[in-house]
């Protein structure tokens, strides 16, 4: 049986580098950061975007991610409900995503949906191994 006295003080640390990761990750691609962009993952991340695709790899997403976004207007990611669990040195993570992207002529997109993330700890900190994105609904404008 654990010892409840000592309380464990790492774990709200890891939960704030992580939610801290998932905002980095948020606003590398609204700011069109590719290289902050790429420290939000493990080098072998898979991610998974249900329709629109599954990438091996942190220079495949990359890749991908700055070839959509190019000739786009401004757009919002914006994170909520960042539901961390630690387990030593890995974790799981499922945030609330709400995307704006919008294009020229003022048309535009507004997806919501929710990230299921595998995290690990490296010597650079928290990083996504696996991500799942899964988009509940879409609407355009």
């Amino acid at each position: 049986m654990p010892d409840t006295t000592m309380p464990d003080t790492t774990m709200p640390d890891d939960r704030n580098a992580i939610a801290d990761l998932l905002l980095r990750y948020a606003t590398a691609i609204d700011r069109r950061d590719w290289d902050q962009f790429r420290t939000c993952f493990t080098a072998d991340v898979l991610a998974e975007y249900k329709d629109i695709g599954t990438w091996r790899g942190v220079d495949e997403i990359t890749d991908f991610m700055a070839e959509v976004h190019a000739p786009m207007g401004p757009t919002l990611h914006r994170l909520s409900n960042i539901d961390v669990v630690v387990t030593g040195d890995t974790a799981t993570a499922r945030t609330y995503v709400d995307v704006v992207l919008t294009f020229d002529g003022g048309s535009g997109l507004n997806d919501i949906g929710f990230y299921d993330d595998d995290l690990v700890r490296t010597d650079d900190g928290w990083r996504i191994a696996h991500r799942r994105y899964t988009s509940v609904t879409s609407s355009q404008f």
